[in-house]
């Protein structure tokens, strides 16, 4: 049986640059360009319904979806 995590933090990276000001957009998301060109958007998700959602938002945006992950808090805090 899968445990599941209240309230998960998730950190996705996307291809290219975003202006922060985008985050109240993407449900509160924590945005972060990365050296390599990227962007970090980390927070936290609610549900898999929100995950959903957010991950439509950066389709419709016509941005480069790298990597999708569940972070502990611990990672969180630390980026």
């Amino acid at each position: 049986m899968i445990e599941e995590i209240e309230n998960p933090i998730y950190q996705i990276r996307i291809g290219g640059q975003l202006d922060p000001c985008w985050s109240e957009w993407l449900g509160g998301m924590k945005i972060t360009s990365l050296e390599s060109g990227d962007t970090l958007l980390s927070g936290l998700v609610v549900d898999q319904t929100a995950l959903h959602g957010l991950l439509a938002k950066i389709r419709d945006m016509n941005l480069k979806l790298i990597s999708v992950q569940q972070a502990n808090r611990r990672d969180e805090a630390n980026s």
